[in-house]
């Protein structure tokens, strides 16, 4: 997670606010000193640095509303912040999502109204990779809690804010605290490399957690996969998780499903503030982006994969 953008424009407002304070006070000397003769000569000198510092406020403050009203028209994805905690990616980079997702033989579509190619997919009947396409990286999340879960841990994550690298806490019961963590990327189109997991290793190492396992819905570089290997590192790519949930019973696939289908599972979470993100318009381009209900305290953005009908 990167720290909260400050503001734009937030010091030119401070700062002009500040000034007219200033500016009003010293207006205010020569009715408090006036009546003496000793302090109004000194009153009196005070009303032009009291009127400039006035209109330097004044002007501050026309110019905090300039650059604000500039930066509400260019938010977009490539300009404004970014929530890299279920990608690690910028916003609008080709590696969060491929151009096109294909859809899976015989898979029906949902379309937006006419005039748009941006279809929202349809729930799947059973498991397969189209499942991990369609969904967003807090549903992926939520199912390998479950996953984990129906292994018989408890599992616990934390729904948004900074997670200290770590996506699901794993417990046990003949065990006192965490006896494992996983790191969940909910990737396409890009490999996870031997960099992502050595900062795993680093966060297991600081967290004092021998176990760990790390889950995408991508696939491992070879000298990621390897150096997992050396330093016991469990890894589960796409086809290892399908594996994986394949051996669980029936009902246990059904309700894995269930889970990642739950509520707008299309629509990505805000990883800063937990909440649904809204279909934007940038002021830029007119293109389309998702973005935080709470904009602008929080700017997260990613790239419209699928919008709303």
């Amino acid at each position: 997670m990167t720290r909260r953008k400050r503001r734009p424009g937030k010091p030119l407002l401070d700062k002009g606010l500040l000034a007219v304070f200033i500016g009003g006070v010293l207006l205010c000397a020569p009715l408090l000193f006036g009546t003496s003769p000793m302090l109004r000569p000194m009153a009196d000198g005070l009303r032009t640095p009291a009127w400039v510092a006035i209109l330097l406020g004044l002007a501050l403050l026309a110019l905090h509303w300039l650059v604000s009203r500039t930066s509400t028209a260019s938010l977009s994805p490539e300009s404004e912040g970014r929530s890299d905690r279920p990608t690690g990616v910028l916003p609008g980079s080709k590696d969060m999502f491929p151009p096109e997702i294909p859809a899976a033989p015989g898979t029906a579509r949902e379309l937006l109204p006419s005039g748009s190619d941006d279809p929202r997919p349809s729930r799947q009947q059973g498991w397969s990779a189209q499942v991990f396409r369609d969904i967003e990286w807090r549903r992926f999340e939520a199912v390998c809690e479950r996953l984990f879960a129906q292994a018989g841990f408890e599992a616990k994550t934390q729904s948004h804010g900074a997670d200290g690298g770590v996506d699901i806490w794993l417990y046990s019961k003949n065990a006192t605290g965490p006896v494992s963590v996983v790191q969940c990327k909910h990737w396409s189109g890009r490999q996870v490399g031997v960099k992502e997991v050595r900062e795993f290793l680093g966060v297991m190492t600081a967290k004092g957690v021998k176990r760990g396992t790390y889950a995408t819905t991508s696939t491992y570089t070879p000298a990621a996969a390897e150096f997992a290997r050396e330093n016991g590192i469990h890894v589960m790519d796409g086809v290892g998780l399908l594996g994986l949930i394949a051996r669980r019973s029936k009902e246990q696939q059904e309700q894995l499903l269930a889970v990642a289908y739950e509520g707008d599972y299309w629509r990505p979470t805000c990883a800063s503030c937990g909440v649904k993100l809204v279909d934007r318009v940038s002021g830029k381009d007119g293109s389309h982006f998702w973005g935080c209900v709470n904009y602008p305290r929080c700017r997260s953005t990613m790239p419209v994969r699928y919008r709303t009908a």
